[in-house]
Protein backbone atom coordinates (compact mmCIF):
# COMPACT_ATOMS: atom_id res chain seq x y z
CA UNK A 1 0.00 0.00 0.00
CA UNK A 2 0.68 3.72 -0.03
CA UNK A 3 2.67 5.63 2.79
CA UNK A 4 1.20 8.11 4.60
CA UNK A 5 3.03 10.97 6.11
CA UNK A 6 1.99 13.55 8.75
CA UNK A 7 5.19 15.32 7.56
CA UNK A 8 7.16 15.44 4.45
CA UNK A 9 10.74 15.83 5.83
CA UNK A 10 12.11 15.58 2.46
CA UNK A 11 9.82 18.22 0.45
CA UNK A 12 9.41 20.63 2.24
CA UNK A 13 6.75 22.39 0.09
CA UNK A 14 5.07 19.16 0.22
CA UNK A 15 3.39 20.18 3.40
CA UNK A 16 0.65 22.41 3.99
CA UNK A 17 2.19 25.95 5.52
CA UNK A 18 -0.01 27.65 7.38
CA UNK A 19 0.49 30.80 10.25
CA UNK A 20 -2.76 32.22 11.59
CA UNK A 21 -2.94 35.31 13.92
CA UNK A 22 -5.95 35.07 16.91
CA UNK A 23 -6.44 31.52 15.97
CA UNK A 24 -9.41 30.93 18.95
CA UNK A 25 -8.76 27.19 20.95
CA UNK A 26 -11.52 26.26 23.24
CA UNK A 27 -11.28 23.25 25.11
CA UNK A 28 -13.86 22.92 27.89
CA UNK A 29 -14.93 26.22 29.07
CA UNK A 30 -11.66 28.05 28.21
CA UNK A 31 -11.28 30.32 25.16
CA UNK A 32 -8.00 31.13 24.30
CA UNK A 33 -6.87 33.10 21.49
CA UNK A 34 -2.69 32.96 21.49
CA UNK A 35 -1.33 35.55 19.03
CA UNK A 36 0.24 33.52 16.52
CA UNK A 37 -0.13 29.41 15.54
CA UNK A 38 2.45 27.68 13.22
CA UNK A 39 0.24 24.97 11.61
CA UNK A 40 2.41 22.04 9.40
CA UNK A 41 -0.40 19.68 7.58
CA UNK A 42 -3.21 21.18 10.38
CA UNK A 43 -0.62 20.68 13.29
CA UNK A 44 0.53 23.48 15.51
CA UNK A 45 3.82 22.62 15.88
CA UNK A 46 4.61 26.66 17.00
CA UNK A 47 2.87 29.02 19.36
CA UNK A 48 4.25 32.74 19.30
CA UNK A 49 2.85 34.91 22.11
CA UNK A 50 4.00 38.67 21.18
CA UNK A 51 3.71 41.33 24.16
CA UNK A 52 2.79 44.91 22.45
CA UNK A 53 6.23 47.51 22.68
CA UNK A 54 4.02 50.74 23.41
CA UNK A 55 2.86 49.56 26.64
CA UNK A 56 4.90 49.58 30.01
CA UNK A 57 3.83 45.68 31.05
CA UNK A 58 4.92 44.69 27.62
CA UNK A 59 7.95 42.40 29.18
CA UNK A 60 9.68 38.97 27.95
CA UNK A 61 8.27 37.42 31.17
CA UNK A 62 4.74 38.23 30.46
CA UNK A 63 5.10 36.99 27.51
CA UNK A 64 6.40 33.63 29.27
CA UNK A 65 3.67 33.54 31.58
CA UNK A 66 1.21 34.15 28.92
CA UNK A 67 2.20 30.41 27.49
CA UNK A 68 1.99 29.05 31.04
CA UNK A 69 -0.85 30.06 31.84
CA UNK A 70 -2.07 28.64 28.08
CA UNK A 71 -0.16 25.29 28.85
CA UNK A 72 -2.53 25.00 31.79
CA UNK A 73 -5.64 26.04 29.97
CA UNK A 74 -5.77 24.82 26.87
CA UNK A 75 -3.37 21.73 26.73
CA UNK A 76 -4.52 20.06 23.78
CA UNK A 77 -3.13 22.74 22.00
CA UNK A 78 0.70 22.25 23.00
CA UNK A 79 0.02 18.39 21.60
CA UNK A 80 2.25 18.18 18.77
CA UNK A 81 4.31 21.86 19.87
CA UNK A 82 7.69 22.16 18.86
CA UNK A 83 8.68 25.31 19.86
CA UNK A 84 7.27 28.20 21.68
CA UNK A 85 8.30 31.76 20.78
CA UNK A 86 8.08 34.78 23.05
CA UNK A 87 8.83 38.87 22.18
CA UNK A 88 8.50 42.16 23.31
CA UNK A 89 8.92 44.07 20.22
CA UNK A 90 12.56 43.78 20.44
CA UNK A 91 13.69 40.94 22.40
CA UNK A 92 12.74 37.87 21.35
CA UNK A 93 13.57 34.22 22.61
CA UNK A 94 12.58 30.43 21.50
CA UNK A 95 12.28 27.73 23.93
CA UNK A 96 10.86 24.02 24.45
CA UNK A 97 7.51 23.13 25.75
CA UNK A 98 8.75 22.35 29.36
CA UNK A 99 11.73 24.93 28.93
CA UNK A 100 11.94 27.32 32.13
CA UNK A 101 12.03 31.03 31.30
CA UNK A 102 15.64 31.08 31.73
CA UNK A 103 16.10 28.50 29.03
CA UNK A 104 14.25 30.34 26.24
CA UNK A 105 17.38 31.58 24.11
CA UNK A 106 18.10 34.13 21.51
CA UNK A 107 18.14 32.64 17.76
CA UNK A 108 21.12 35.21 16.39
CA UNK A 109 21.15 34.09 13.16
CA UNK A 110 18.94 33.32 9.84
CA UNK A 111 21.25 30.80 7.48
CA UNK A 112 24.65 30.50 10.38
CA UNK A 113 26.60 32.96 8.05
CA UNK A 114 26.40 35.68 9.95
CA UNK A 115 25.54 36.85 13.61
CA UNK A 116 22.84 39.71 14.85
CA UNK A 117 24.35 42.75 16.09
CA UNK A 118 23.36 43.29 19.17
CA UNK A 119 20.57 45.34 20.43
CA UNK A 120 18.46 45.39 16.97
CA UNK A 121 15.14 44.23 17.14
CA UNK A 122 15.79 40.33 17.08
CA UNK A 123 12.49 38.55 16.20
CA UNK A 124 12.68 38.82 12.81
CA UNK A 125 16.18 37.21 12.74
CA UNK A 126 14.56 34.69 14.65
CA UNK A 127 11.75 34.26 12.47
CA UNK A 128 13.58 33.96 9.41
CA UNK A 129 15.93 31.33 10.76
CA UNK A 130 13.94 29.03 12.55
CA UNK A 131 10.52 28.94 10.96
CA UNK A 132 12.47 28.95 7.26
CA UNK A 133 10.39 25.53 6.21
CA UNK A 134 13.39 23.66 5.33
CA UNK A 135 15.21 24.70 8.79
CA UNK A 136 12.41 24.13 10.46
CA UNK A 137 11.71 20.35 9.69
CA UNK A 138 15.25 20.19 10.29
CA UNK A 139 15.07 21.56 13.97
CA UNK A 140 12.10 18.87 14.56
CA UNK A 141 13.20 15.61 13.11
CA UNK A 142 17.05 16.19 14.11
CA UNK A 143 17.71 18.78 16.52
CA UNK A 144 14.82 18.18 19.40
CA UNK A 145 15.75 15.38 21.65
CA UNK A 146 13.68 13.75 24.70
CA UNK A 147 14.90 13.27 28.39
CA UNK A 148 13.76 12.22 31.86
CA UNK A 149 14.48 13.50 35.61
CA UNK A 150 12.72 13.52 38.82
CA UNK A 151 10.16 16.10 37.86
CA UNK A 152 9.20 14.28 34.59
CA UNK A 153 10.21 14.37 31.04
CA UNK A 154 12.04 17.20 29.42
CA UNK A 155 11.94 18.35 25.94
CA UNK A 156 15.40 20.00 24.36
CA UNK A 157 16.01 21.55 21.32
CA UNK A 158 18.89 22.71 20.00
CA UNK A 159 20.52 26.33 19.83
CA UNK A 160 21.45 28.45 16.85
CA UNK A 161 25.23 28.16 17.42
CA UNK A 162 24.51 24.14 17.73
CA UNK A 163 22.29 23.54 14.31
CA UNK A 164 24.73 25.55 12.54
CA UNK A 165 27.59 23.94 13.78
CA UNK A 166 26.52 20.38 13.29
CA UNK A 167 25.55 21.29 9.51
CA UNK A 168 29.07 22.47 9.10
CA UNK A 169 30.39 20.04 10.77
CA UNK A 170 28.61 17.54 8.68
CA UNK A 171 29.56 18.99 5.79
CA UNK A 172 33.14 18.65 6.63
CA UNK A 173 32.90 14.89 7.46
CA UNK A 174 31.83 13.84 4.09
CA UNK A 175 34.42 15.98 2.54
CA UNK A 176 37.19 14.29 4.95
CA UNK A 177 35.72 11.05 4.23
CA UNK A 178 38.58 9.06 2.40
CA UNK A 179 37.62 7.19 -1.09
CA UNK A 180 36.00 3.82 -0.58
CA UNK A 181 38.45 1.86 -2.97
CA UNK A 182 35.64 0.88 -5.73
CA UNK A 183 35.31 4.63 -6.07
CA UNK A 184 38.95 5.24 -5.66
CA UNK A 185 39.52 3.32 -8.72
CA UNK A 186 37.43 5.13 -11.34
CA UNK A 187 38.26 8.48 -10.09
CA UNK A 188 35.20 8.82 -8.36
CA UNK A 189 35.22 11.13 -5.32
CA UNK A 190 33.31 12.45 -2.25
CA UNK A 191 33.07 16.42 -2.29
CA UNK A 192 35.05 16.25 -5.25
CA UNK A 193 38.61 14.83 -3.79
CA UNK A 194 39.84 12.70 -1.62
CA UNK A 195 39.42 13.52 1.72
CA UNK A 196 42.50 14.09 3.76
CA UNK A 197 40.60 12.57 7.53
CA UNK A 198 40.81 16.02 9.20
CA UNK A 199 36.74 16.92 10.11
CA UNK A 200 37.81 19.70 11.93
CA UNK A 201 37.73 21.55 15.51
CA UNK A 202 34.06 23.10 16.99
CA UNK A 203 35.48 25.41 19.87
CA UNK A 204 33.26 25.85 23.23
CA UNK A 205 32.36 27.90 26.04
CA UNK A 206 31.32 26.51 29.06
CA UNK A 207 27.90 25.53 29.58
CA UNK A 208 27.14 26.40 25.70
CA UNK A 209 26.15 22.75 25.27
CA UNK A 210 28.35 20.35 24.08
CA UNK A 211 27.18 17.54 25.02
CA UNK A 212 24.14 17.48 23.09
CA UNK A 213 25.43 19.48 20.26
CA UNK A 214 28.01 16.18 19.53
CA UNK A 215 24.47 14.09 20.19
CA UNK A 216 22.85 15.92 17.86
CA UNK A 217 25.90 15.58 15.18
CA UNK A 218 25.77 12.35 15.55
CA UNK A 219 22.78 11.64 14.83
CA UNK A 220 23.06 13.24 11.26
CA UNK A 221 26.07 11.18 10.91
CA UNK A 222 24.47 7.74 11.06
CA UNK A 223 21.26 9.12 8.65
CA UNK A 224 24.01 10.21 5.91
CA UNK A 225 23.68 7.99 2.41
CA UNK A 226 27.48 8.93 1.79
CA UNK A 227 28.76 8.09 5.25
CA UNK A 228 27.43 4.09 5.17
CA UNK A 229 26.47 3.65 8.52
CA UNK A 230 29.50 4.99 10.45
CA UNK A 231 31.13 4.06 13.69
CA UNK A 232 31.51 6.42 15.62
CA UNK A 233 34.14 6.41 18.47
CA UNK A 234 33.89 9.42 21.27
CA UNK A 235 37.16 9.84 23.20
CA UNK A 236 37.36 11.50 26.27
CA UNK A 237 40.38 11.74 28.91
CA UNK A 238 38.47 11.82 32.10
CA UNK A 239 36.50 8.87 33.39
CA UNK A 240 33.87 11.00 35.15
CA UNK A 241 33.87 13.35 31.26
CA UNK A 242 33.28 10.19 29.39
CA UNK A 243 30.13 8.88 31.80
CA UNK A 244 28.80 12.51 31.46
CA UNK A 245 28.59 12.51 27.78
CA UNK A 246 27.77 8.73 27.89
CA UNK A 247 25.07 9.18 29.92
CA UNK A 248 24.05 12.20 27.42
CA UNK A 249 24.23 9.99 24.07
CA UNK A 250 21.69 7.25 26.10
CA UNK A 251 19.70 10.15 26.57
CA UNK A 252 19.46 10.88 22.83
CA UNK A 253 19.13 7.28 21.74
CA UNK A 254 16.89 7.87 19.61
CA UNK A 255 18.43 10.40 17.63
CA UNK A 256 21.21 8.20 16.86
CA UNK A 257 19.05 5.03 16.46
CA UNK A 258 21.04 3.17 18.17
CA UNK A 259 22.10 2.52 21.72
CA UNK A 260 25.91 3.50 22.73
CA UNK A 261 28.60 1.52 24.16
CA UNK A 262 31.20 2.14 26.88
CA UNK A 263 34.25 -0.06 26.91
CA UNK A 264 35.81 -0.98 30.09
CA UNK A 265 39.47 -2.33 29.08
CA UNK A 266 41.26 -1.93 26.22
CA UNK A 267 40.31 -5.57 25.02
CA UNK A 268 37.02 -4.42 25.07
CA UNK A 269 37.91 -1.50 22.74
CA UNK A 270 39.59 -3.46 20.32
CA UNK A 271 37.06 -6.08 20.24
CA UNK A 272 34.48 -3.02 19.67
CA UNK A 273 36.02 -1.54 16.81
CA UNK A 274 36.29 -4.95 14.80
CA UNK A 275 32.48 -4.54 14.15
CA UNK A 276 31.55 -4.27 10.29
CA UNK A 277 29.59 -0.92 10.63
CA UNK A 278 27.18 1.03 12.94
CA UNK A 279 27.91 1.35 16.70
CA UNK A 280 28.57 4.54 18.78
CA UNK A 281 31.91 4.06 21.28
CA UNK A 282 32.96 5.50 23.91
CA UNK A 283 36.40 5.07 25.68
CA UNK A 284 38.99 7.37 27.14
CA UNK A 285 41.66 7.67 25.57
CA UNK A 286 44.23 5.81 28.03
CA UNK A 287 42.78 2.42 26.24
CA UNK A 288 44.65 2.65 23.52
CA UNK A 289 48.16 2.50 24.94
CA UNK A 290 49.81 -1.07 24.04
CA UNK A 291 49.41 -3.71 26.81
CA UNK A 292 52.40 -3.33 29.21
CA UNK A 293 55.82 -4.74 27.25
CA UNK A 294 54.89 -4.38 23.85
CA UNK A 295 55.12 -0.70 21.71
CA UNK A 296 52.95 -1.23 18.96
CA UNK A 297 49.68 -0.86 18.70
CA UNK A 298 47.45 -2.96 17.02
CA UNK A 299 45.37 -1.48 13.98
CA UNK A 300 41.89 -1.80 15.09
CA UNK A 301 39.65 -1.18 11.78
CA UNK A 302 40.58 -0.01 7.74
CA UNK A 303 37.60 1.10 7.62
CA UNK A 304 36.61 4.35 6.11
CA UNK A 305 33.86 5.71 8.05
CA UNK A 306 35.19 5.35 11.76
CA UNK A 307 34.29 8.67 13.10
CA UNK A 308 36.38 10.23 16.30
CA UNK A 309 35.41 12.74 18.26
CA UNK A 310 37.70 14.10 20.78
CA UNK A 311 36.09 15.81 23.31
CA UNK A 312 38.68 18.56 24.87
CA UNK A 313 41.28 17.24 22.00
Amino acid sequence: GDIVRLIDFENPDANDWLALNQFTVIEGTTNRRPDVIAFVNGLPLGVIELKNPGTEAATIAGAYNQLQTYKTQIPSLFRTNAVLVVSDGLIARIGSLTANEERFMPWRTTDGSEVATKGLPELATLIEGVFEKRRFLDMIRDFTVFGAADSGIFKIIAGYHQFHAVKRAVTATVRAMPLSPDRASDGASIGGSDGDRRVGVIWHTQGSGKSYLMAFYAGQLVRHPELENPTIVVVTDRNDLDEQLFTTFSVCRDLIRQTPVRVDSREDLQKELTRASGGVVFTTIQKFAPAKGESVYPVLTERRNVIVIADEA
